[in-house]
C-alpha cells in the first residue's frame, strides 16, 4: 500500500473535525458555545490526531502504531529542534486534547482556539519536511 502524504492526511483531519462541528455541533450563538459536547469532544480528537501525525512526520517519535507514545516523548523530540514548535505544541495539547477531547468545554472560542493551533502546528510541520 501506497504512504499517503502525512501533511495532506493531517489537513484532512483537520477537515474532518470542521465537518464534525459545523454539520452537527449546533451553535448557540446567544452563548458562543456549542450544545452537545459529544462533537465537541470527536472534533478535538480529530484535531488532535491530525497534529500527531503532522510531529511523526518531521520527528519521528512513534516508531510504528502498535507503540505508545507520550507526549513528554513528544516535548523532547521537538524541544530540541523548535522551541516555538514546542510552545504551540503544548498549547494545542491542552486546548484540543484535554479542553475539548476530554473535558468537553463547548466554548466556541476554544474550539476555535483548537483549529488555529492544529492549522499553525500543521503549517510548521510541512516548512520542516520542505
Amino acid at each position: 500500500m501506497k504512504q499517503k502524504d502525512p501533511i495532506a492526511e493531517a489537513r484532512r483531519y483537520v477537515e474532518n473535525a470542521r465537518k464534525t462541528l459545523d454539520e452537527n455541533g449546533e451553535l448557540n450563538v446567544e452563548l458562543c458555545r456549542y450544545d452537545d459536547e459529544k462533537y465537541v469532544r470527536a472534533a478535538g480528537n480529530y484535531l488532535w490526531l491530525g497534529v500527531l501525525m503532522a510531529l511523526d512526520a518531521v520527528f519521528h517519535v512513534r516508531k510504528d502504531r502498535r507503540t505508545r507514545v507520550d507526549i513528554k516523548d513528544y516535548q523532547e523530540a521537538v524541544g530540541k529542534r523548535d522551541r516555538k514548535l514546542l510552545a504551540l505544541m503544548n498549547d494545542g495539547y491542552d486546548v484540543m486534547h484535554l479542553y475539548m477531547n476530554y473535558d468537553g468545554n463547548q466554548a466556541k472560542g476554544v474550539c476555535d482556539t483548537g483549529f488555529r493551533l492544529a492549522n499553525n502546528i500543521i503549517d510548521r510541520c510541512e516548512t520542516m519536511l520542505s
